[in-house]
């Protein structure tokens, strides 16, 4: 299966919808791969655009700019579980591919110089329009590059001559003169040189489906290339019910997310929302996220006390057909959850059977999603410190209650379990002493 994703155009470090679009795609890739496909993604990297090179500076040129950047984005991905692409290309390294591309149009009739400048002629192309079901005069006019020698306002730049100011090193060799590429023929070019003139999915955000979507498919239908079969697009965050972006200033920042959040509870948060749907981002419902995990890794804990090594089973078939329903998480959670909530009554019980294999299922369902805390892929970040600092206090009161009950203090033990309960903490005593969960 070939997976094509517009990546980021790295001109500033991430922000939180950065996160959101790379870790629904790595959903997507788990989930294929879980049931049985092999995947190859591709997601590309945009190096050389307007605003990367607007963004350098005498003692920063654009190229160490878009690296730096570029190696931001890959430390917050990394962080959040979201698994390296089989090939990440940069633009830069396939402008022989992109010329080729345009060579293509312009010999078909779907593309005309001016002035150095190579635009994508939207007349040509009665199809235009048909991904975003829009009419061509009912759209706005494309203000990707100066509209020098345009024929129409909707056409787009394939090619963009050189302007006086830019830097050598940001400028390549054409049949039309010296420049360098447009936006929307990147990803044409990129995604067929590793996947081939048709493959089976083509994603990105929601704000990419108009122009850049709608772009590639028109220039890459009208050179002839069947392209992506399917085309998906994830929901935008919002905060406040307002869409989060820099130019309101209201983006968050991956940086200022992971320096207050674990990573594991952020990928929660982050992939919890319907991909299609808004994800509203705020602290409420970072805590919330924070809760919800923290039952699902408590019932893990607990159980792997009690019954020893829990090991993966199979996922629920519930679990299986809500993934499969065009990646339903929300509904995959509440499985999950289900699974949690079950297995604590089991263990209450003393159902043990029972509860060991709602346990396989929580570590099945965990692993698909990429959320098992276990995973030695989350080893630094562990627990948290604040989990830690529980740890040790509730053990020392564990340790005071003990030492009680042997005292025969039984009075001064009550009061230890009753100071923990008032805390929401449960008190468990069982054959390899006493273990403890908090209530949720």
């Amino acid at each position: 299966m070939g997976l094509y994703v517009c990546g980021p155009t790295v001109q500033s470090a991430p922000h939180i919808g950065h996160l959101r679009s790379a870790l629904v795609y790595d959903l997507w890739r788990r989930w294929f791969e879980h049931r049985g496909l092999a995947v190859t993604l591709v997601r590309n990297v945009t190096d050389i655009d307007d605003k990367v090179l607007a963004n350098a500076t005498a003692d920063e040129p654009w190229w160490a700019l878009a690296y730096r950047v570029e190696q931001r984005f890959d430390e917050a991905y990394d962080a959040l579980g979201i698994r390296r692409p089989t090939y990440e290309p940069r633009a830069t390294a396939s402008i022989p591919e992109m010329i080729a591309l345009i060579q293509r149009l312009v010999a078909n009739g779907h593309a005309y110089a001016a002035g150095g400048d190579v635009y994508f002629d939207t007349a040509s192309f009665p199809a235009y329009g048909a991904l975003t079901r829009q009419r061509a005069d009912d759209m706005e006019a494309a203000e990707d590059a100066d509209p020098r020698g345009k024929r129409s306002p909707q056409d787009f730049a394939l090619w963009k001559g050189r302007k006086p100011g830019e830097p050598d090193s940001a400028v390549w060799t054409t049949p039309w003169g010296p420049g360098r590429p447009g936006w929307h023929i990147e990803c044409s070019a990129m995604s067929t040189r590793y996947l081939g003139p048709e493959f089976d999915i083509h994603g990105g955000g929601l704000d990419l489906r108009f122009p850049h979507h709608e772009n590639e498919l028109a220039q890459s239908h009208a050179a002839g290339d069947p392209f992506a079969r399917h085309w998906l697009h994830n929901g935008l965050v919002s905060t406040g019910g307002q869409k989060m972006s820099k130019s309101l200033g209201n983006s968050f920042s991956a940086a200022d997310l992971l320096a207050g959040t674990r990573p594991i509870v952020a990928r929660y948060l982050l992939a919890s929302a319907h991909y299609r749907s808004t994800l509203e981002f705020s602290e409420a419902t970072l805590a919330e996220a924070a809760s919800a995990f923290e039952r699902v890794e408590t019932f893990l804990q607990r159980a792997e006390r009690m019954l020893g090594a829990v090991i993966a089973g199979e996922v629920p078939s519930a679990f299986g057909a809500a993934m499969d329903d065009d990646l339903g998480v929300p509904q995959a959670l509440a499985e999950l959850h289900g699974a949690v909530r079950s297995g604590n009554a089991a263990l209450d019980a003393g159902r043990m059977d029972e509860a060991r294999e709602r346990a396989a299922e929580t570590a099945a369902m965990l692993g698909a999603l990429g959320l098992d805390p276990r995973d030695p892929a989350w080893a630094a970040g562990g627990a948290g410190p604040e989990a830690a600092a529980l740890e040790a206090l509730v053990r020392d009161l564990l340790e005071q209650r003990q030492a009680a009950r042997a005292a025969k203090d039984y009075a001064g033990a009550d009061g230890v379990r009753d100071r923990l309960a008032a805390a929401g903490i449960t008190i468990e005593d069982t054959p390899s002493g006493a273990q403890w969960r908090i209530d949720g």
